[in-house]
């Protein structure tokens, strides 16, 4: 397999992108990794510096690379919806307009989400728009303005174009390792636990009472990017869109108190009131800045650690939400990840790289 492919990983400095990268590479594949700013820390990894909104800059930059497998793995937060399904469809396209005349592309792998069913950030904890879970891959699209159903048509019509397959990835929460990312709750839960720690407050759960009662799951980095390569190169997962989580659940009001005791500290949890992280953490970037020289860490700015919206916007549904994996079962992807070593994995991962005390 490795002497066959040549992958490029669209945003490949993301949680999502640098996971897929380090799995690739370490498969012996060619890979190489597109963003604006290249990640410069995977050892193997090809740097392609690009604007994925400039086609001209695209073609440039992607003159000499003929990629067999492209993934998806990058978006854009905009204020409105109307704006994200502009841009990030257009991030797409421009892609793959620009190999498009190469004829080298053999499958293209898209990573979405569960707001394929929830709907839109502005809308998918709106009672109205909530699906009957576990959420399943022939559920309907909703009759919503949606950027993950416009970068999906813009696959279709290029597979329909240029001749290549295709598979789409609906991962939940993401759980791994990533530094400036847009979407990052293992992360912002850690410098969250860490904040509480030193200025003793409660660590006091944020969300809803359906998150902490309800049944949940999440998706580990590292077994989304081996789905994706699976998905890519296995003939019955052609043409194909699939949930990916870790395999397990669990209510959140019992990792709550896991994740307050691998830091040392009391756990607060559900109190029937939801605590949005975003007020929570809203005066603590000097704080973490403290901490920060305190203990000689490599990130002072917590902007670049915690995304504490997105996590109150997971945290705080005002239902429970949880895959169902039996699609990849059925064809063969039997991965499984057990979701309380994903967030201590990483935290341990996170305290060795100095990121956090």
């Amino acid at each position: 397999m490795s002497n066959t492919i040549k992958a490029l990983v669209v945003g490949a400095s993301g949680i999502t992108g640098s996971n897929l990268a380090n799995k690739l590479t370490s498969k012996n594949i060619i890979t190489y990794g597109l963003s604006r700013t290249p990640n410069g820390n995977i050892n193997g990894l090809i740097p392609v510096a690009a604007n994925l909104l400039d086609k001209d800059n695209l073609a440039t930059a992607l003159a000499d690379i003929a990629p067999t497998h492209v993934y998806f793995t990058a978006w854009m937060r905009n204020d409105t919806e109307a704006e994200n399904i502009r841009v990030n469809s257009l991030l797409v396209s421009n892609v793959l307009d620009v190999l498009s005349a190469k004829g080298s592309v053999e499958h293209v792998a898209l990573v979405t989400g569960l707001k394929h069913y929830l709907g839109p950030f502005d809308a998918y904890a709106k009672a109205g728009t909530l699906p009957l879970t576990p959420v399943r891959e022939e559920h309907p699209r909703l009759p919503l303005d949606n950027f993950y159903y416009a970068q999906e048509d813009v696959v279709y019509a290029a597979a329909a174009r240029d001749g290549f397959t295709w598979s789409i990835h609906r991962p939940h929460t993401v759980i791994g390792y990533a530094v400036g990312n847009l979407m990052n709750m293992g992360t912002t839960l850690a410098t969250y636990a860490i904040i509480c720690k030193e200025t003793g407050r409660p660590f006091r759960f944020p969300g809803s009472a359906a998150q902490w009662n309800g049944l949940s799951d999440v998706t580990d980095a590292r077994l989304l990017a081996e789905h994706m390569i699976w998905a890519s190169t296995t003939d019955a997962a052609r043409n194909q869109a699939f949930n990916v989580a870790n395999g397990d659940i669990f209510r959140w009001n019992w990792l709550w108190q896991q994740i307050a005791d691998w830091f040392g500290i009391e756990a607060a949890g559900f109190d029937g009131t939801i605590h949005p992280l975003e007020t929570e953490m809203a005066n603590d970037a000097e704080v973490w800045t403290s901490i920060a020289q305190k203990h000689g860490l490599k990130e002072p700015n917590l902007l670049r650690l915690a995304s504490a919206w997105h996590t109150d916007l997971d945290l705080g549904r005002p239902l429970e939400v949880m895959t169902d994996m039996s699609k990849s079962r059925k064809l063969g992807f039997t991965h499984y990840q057990d979701t309380r070593e994903s967030f201590f994995e990483l935290f341990a991962l996170l305290r060795e790289l100095k990121l956090i005390p």
